[in-house]
């Protein structure tokens, strides 16, 4: 007689962390921001900068925190968020030296001002607070989930933030758009951080009533009608971003408002007429406020002609200069610091900063930047189809959704396929509220992601599983 013994093992598969990838794929990051550094130096005065080196160390300190920050505290994260995010601001930090060096816009500054500050350094330093708001995200937010409880309070916070600016001596209008606060002296857009505030409100709200709307009462034209009750959200969401547009001349949060509700609402119901129904309410709400919006008018005349009216309308006359930049630039560009994007004037290193790029780099820049923020959006959402919770995925969508369709407002408006929004260019544009709030949103994508590429723990073990005895004679 044999007896012959079976032992079960349960337990989980260990995942690789890609934290040595990261690591090195850093290093390029910082590595060509630091080379076109010394590039546009050698373009502008034809010698080495004499900045490059603490440009240099200041931007690979910077990313050595964020890196052992994730290995430490989110060691599962994707590796790719980071080194993109961290490349596009090291890049966005030479553009903006590179107009400062412009003679023709410190002229400008001291006509106007009588003084010119560089803002290269002052962009440095946003980059560091906005390191330093990744690595809050990551130590305080242990799970992503717990921004569930907060729901409605969000929607309070994101309301309240889109309404500083109209706030009598706290808010203050530039060009015509009442964007910004000021306090202690600093200059702040809260429809920056709004976002991301909205995106956990719509990712609470939607997971509760998700099944409600994906309900259809009728079919019209292939497309499946929601009910006539369950309309009152976007309806809801559609007036506060008219009363955006309306109140604050806002045109780019109003449709980064709206749109990230659309796709969310989408992503959760997997209805395709919540999408067709929002387009249409987009169209309609732009084009009644246009007709009687002087500012978002002007846009949209610099929009549909600027050589028509551009020596009449500012924005005419800067959207001239912006299309020649383009035009000028070709399939390989001029060569970085050997452009003239600076004649644009103010906001060049901005609203503006992509018509540089697309000057100096050509066309094969502008792809080579779109690539790299489309990574960005290809890795957030392959985060969200990860996640293991419905408020997760949401989540992780409508961040995605949110920094895409900034990614279309701006380079869209900047090339003449839409209307100029005034929105920043993520990460590339100068701009402290830009960055520290692209720097949050990219500390949450990589917490999701985090805990979407984490092994499951291991269940308990069976004891009445480890042992089988079989007896053959």
């Amino acid at each position: 007689m044999s007896v012959v013994t079976n032992t079960t093992t349960i337990g989980a598969i260990e995942a690789p962390s890609r934290r040595n990838t990261e690591l090195a794929l850093l290093g390029f990051a910082v590595a060509i921001p630091v080379f076109a550094y010394l590039n546009v130096g050698l373009a502008i005065d034809g010698e080495v900068p004499s900045g490059m080196l603490g440009y240099g160390l200041g931007l690979a300190l910077l990313a050595t925190v964020a890196h052992l920050v994730v290995r430490k505290w989110a060691p599962y994260a994707d590796p790719l968020l980071l080194p993109l995010a961290t490349l596009l601001n090291g890049m966005g930090l030479v553009l903006i030296w590179r107009l400062d060096q412009s003679p023709r816009l410190i002229a400008t500054s001291m006509r106007l001002y009588k003084s010119f500050s560089p803002d290269a350094p002052s962009q440095m330093m946003y980059s560091a607070i906005g390191i330093a708001m990744l690595v809050a995200v990551l130590l305080l937010l242990k799970d992503h989930r717990v921004l569930q409880r907060y729901t409605y309070i969000s929607m309070v916070a994101a309301l309240v933030l889109l309404l500083l600016p109209l706030v009598p001596g706290l808010g203050s209008a530039v060009y015509g758009a009442k964007i910004w606060i000021n306090v202690a002296g600093f200059s702040i857009q809260p429809g920056e951080f709004a976002k991301i505030v909205l995106a956990v409100f719509f990712s609470g709200y939607l997971m509760v009533k998700r099944d409600a709307l994906a309900l259809a009462s009728r079919r019209f034209m292939g497309l499946y009608l929601p009910r006539g009750r369950d309309l009152g959200p976007i309806l809801t969401i559609w007036a506060v971003s008219l009363l955006i547009l309306i109140f604050e001349n806002d045109l780019g949060t109003s449709l980064l408002f709206f749109g990230m509700f659309v796709i969310m609402l989408y992503v959760a119901t997997e209805r395709t007429s919540w999408i067709v129904m929002g387009l249409l309410m987009s169209v309609a709400g732009a084009v009644g406020v246009a007709s009687f919006a002087g500012h978002v008018q002007a846009r949209v005349d610099a929009w549909a002609d600027p050589f028509a009216c551009a020596k009449d309308v500012a924005a005419c006359d800067q959207m001239t200069e912006v299309l020649m930049s383009f035009g000028s630039g070709g399939i390989l560009g001029t060569g970085l610091g050997q452009g003239n994007s600076d004649l644009i004037g103010f906001a060049a290193n901005s609203d503006f900063i992509f018509a540089t790029v697309g000057e100096e780099l050509g066309l094969a820049g502008v792809m080579v930047f779109l690539l790299l923020y489309g990574l960005i959006v290809e890795r957030g959402i392959r985060t969200s189809l990860a996640a293991r919770d419905p408020f997760g995925k949401l989540l992780a969508m409508g961040l995605s959704g949110a920094f895409a369709l900034q990614i279309f407002v701006v380079a869209g408006g900047v090339m003449g396929l839409i209307p100029l929004t005034g929105m920043t260019m993520p990460f590339l544009a100068y701009g402290g509220s830009s960055v520290i709030a692209n720097w949050a949103l990219i500390g949450i994508l990589i917490r999701i992601s985090d805990t979407a590429r984490r092994p499951a723990p291991s269940p308990a073990p069976n004891p009445d599983a480890e042992m089988t005895q079989v007896v053959r004679p």
